[in-house]
C-alpha cells in the first residue's frame, strides 16, 4: 500500500497520467531506505571507500551460488544510508538452508573485507552489517541447530510480546561452560564466512577495482550492467542480466549512519 502510494506521489511529480515500472522502482527504493539525498556532502576518499564497501558485497553475493541476485547497487545516499545495494530472490523462498545462511553472512561481511583489502584499514560503514551477521550466526547455533558442534538442540528460551511481536527477553537454559562452546561457534561461523569473502575478493581483486571504479563514475548500477562485468568470468554462477521474476526486495545493508 506504502508502495503504490509512494509511485502514485511521483508520476503526479512528473505530470503523468499513469504509473509506471520506473516509479515502481524508484517506490521501492524509497520505502526500504529513504529518498536520495544528493545533497549530502561525501569527501572524495570517502566516496571511494564507499564504492569499494559495496563493490564487496555485490562481487561476493554474484560469486555465490545460493546468494540472491543483485538487482542494483548505488553510491547515492539514502536515508541514513550511506549506500546501498539490492538483491532480488528469483524465487519465494519459505525455507533457507544452512548453506545459503554461510554464503548470506560472507556476503554481509564482504564490504568490510573490501575495506581491510584495499586501504589496510576498516571503518564504522559496516556496523549494521556486524550486527545482522552476529545475530543472524548465533541464530543458527542457538534457535536452527545448524551447528555439528552443539547438535539439533535450542539454547535459552525467549519471551514475546505476541501481539506486538517484539522479544523482551531471553531465558538461558544452559551452564556457562555451554554459554562458552556457544560463543566459540559463533565466532567460528563468523570468521569461516569472513575467510570465504576475503578468498573471493582477493581472487577477482581486478573485478572489484573495475566495479568500484565504474561505481565511482556513474554512482549506480542497474543489474544489467552489472552483469556486464561478469560475462566471460569462469567460475562465475549463471545469471539472467535481467531483473528477476521476484517481488520481494532487500537491501545487502541496513541504512547505516556516518555518525560513529
Amino acid at each position: 500500500e506504502n508502495l503504490v502510494n509512494e509511485a502514485a506521489i511521483l508520476a503526479a511529480r512528473r505530470n503523468k497520467l499513469s504509473i509506471g515500472m520506473p516509479e515502481f522502482q524508484e517506490a521501492i527504493e524509497r520505502v526500504i531506505a529513504g529518498p536520495e539525498r544528493r545533497s549530502r556532502i561525501i569527501s572524495d576518499e570517502e566516496k571511494r571507500i564507499i564504492a569499494f564497501h559495496e563493490a564487496g558485497h555485490a562481487l561476493v553475493r554474484r560469486m555465490l551460488p545460493k546468494c540472491d541476485p543483485v538487482h542494483k547497487l548505488s553510491i547515492i545516499s539514502r536515508g541514513m544510508s550511506l549506500s546501498y545495494t539490492i538483491s532480488l530472490p528469483e524465487n519465494e523462498h519459505v525455507l533457507v538452508s544452512r548453506s545459503k545462511f554461510e554464503e548470506d553472512l560472507s556476503a554481509m561481511l564482504a564490504g568490510r573485507v573490501a575495506e581491510q583489502l584495499v586501504f589496510d584499514d576498516v571503518t564504522n560503514g559496516a556496523v549494521n552489517d556486524l550486527d545482522r551477521v552476529t545475530k543472524l550466526a548465533r541464530a543458527m547455533v542457538t534457535q536452527y541447530g545448524m551447528s555439528a558442534r552443539m547438535g539439533p538442540m535450542v539454547f535459552g528460551q525467549r519471551h514475546e510480546m505476541i501481539f506486538l511481536g517484539r522479544e523482551i527477553g531471553e531465558q538461558r537454559n544452559y551452564s556457562e561452560r555451554v554459554a562458552r562452546e556457544i560463543d566459540e561457534e559463533v565466532k567460528r561461523i563468523v570468521q569461516q564466512a569472513y575467510d570465504q569473502a576475503r578468498d573471493i575478493l582477493t581472487r577477482y581483486s581486478d573485478l572489484r577495482q573495475g566495479i568500484a571504479d565504474r561505481l565511482i563514475e556513474v554512482e549506480t548500477l542497474e543489474s544489467a550492467d552489472f552483469e556486464a562485468f561478469f560475462a566471460d568470468v569462469p567460475g562465475a554462477p549463471p545469471r539472467s542480466p535481467g531483473a528477476p521474476p521476484a517481488a520481494r526486495a532487500k537491501l545487502t545493508e541496513q541504512p547505516r549512519s556516518s555518525a560513529p
